[in-house]
């Protein structure tokens, strides 16, 4: 629960694609979920490549737990039709968050093209999906540019469509230096957007990993960061304790700077995440303030 002056979180999880994957996602829900997040995101894969699987983990989370689910949907390789279809699906279902995504091409496909009868940007899926419900929608945002962007400008654009489309919020990329964000809300709040921006942070769960993301997406990653790692690769528990130390440090500058708001990408794992959490004072088990 969110106890008195504690941030308000969420959390990200993917489709398990194995069964062991599988047992280590419902042990890390059960776990996370004491800590009553405002809601957990299901990924889609970025190609559109888990649709069964994210509708499996969605119902699951559905029957099984209080949480409450925003399942990722793209543009990816699908009609406006076939999208809308599993859209009511997901109301039918009873879920009423979900997070609209454009998508990355399939691998091998070279640059993106919009489906010829899908919905071909975010901001075009926004507004089909808040015609079929009136669904509570999350959008992403990237302090440090979409890697397709033009330029900064243009991507400040783009997100103001999709938030002028009528999602709730926007959920950035992660990140590591604060600054970056702080630069990017004011950036925001200049254009315009009174939306929420809500910080997407990273727990370094193993930095070769956390560095293949990074690369793909453009985050940039500090020295000083990369340093705090260096001679680690077989230390995990100094590796978990600096990790922790680094995701806490974050979290409070954001705060420092009035961010009330925090979403986990958990990567399926919940111990970092519950430890930063508990440290922030997002604690199971006490009533809120």
């Amino acid at each position: 629960m969110i106890t008195k002056n504690s941030p308000a979180v969420s959390f990200e999880f993917f489709p398990p694609n194995t069964e062991a994957m599988d047992a280590t996602l419902w042990k890390s829900i059960q776990r996370l979920a004491d800590l009553e997040p405002r809601f957990v995101s299901v990924t889609y894969g970025a190609d559109g490549s888990t649709r069964e699987r994210t509708h499996a983990a969605v119902a699951r989370i559905m029957k099984e737990t209080k949480l409450t689910p925003a399942p990722h949907l793209t543009c990816i390789d699908a009609s406006r039709g076939s999208i809308d279809d599993i859209a009511r699906q997901y109301w039918d279902m009873g879920v009423r968050h979900l997070v609209a995504l454009r998508g990355d091409a399939p691998k091998g496909a070279g640059a993106y093209e919009p489906h010829p009868d899908g919905y071909a940007y975010a901001s075009d899926l926004v507004e089909g999906l808040a015609k079929v419900g009136d669904f509570d929608i999350s959008v992403a945002a990237y302090p440090e540019v979409h890697p397709e962007a033009a330029d900064a400008d243009f991507d400040l654009d783009n997100l103001k469509r999709k938030l002028d489309a009528g999602a709730t919020r926007a959920i950035t990329q992660f990140f590591f230096d604060p600054k970056i964000f702080i630069r990017f809300r004011d950036r925001c709040a200049a254009a315009g957007i009174e939306s929420a921006i809500v910080p997407g942070i990273l727990p370094i769960t193993r930095f070769p990993q956390m560095e293949r993301f990074a690369n793909m997406c453009g985050t940039a990653i500090p020295a000083a960061l990369r340093h705090r790692f260096d001679g680690l690769e077989d230390d995990a528990q100094t590796r978990q304790m600096i990790a922790a130390s680094v995701a806490i440090e974050q979290v409070q500058i954001l705060e420092s700077e009035g961010i009330t708001d925090f979403h986990f990408y958990t990567l399926n794992r919940s111990e970092l995440t519950y430890a930063i959490c508990h440290a922030l004072g997002v604690r199971a088990g006490q009533a809120a303030a």
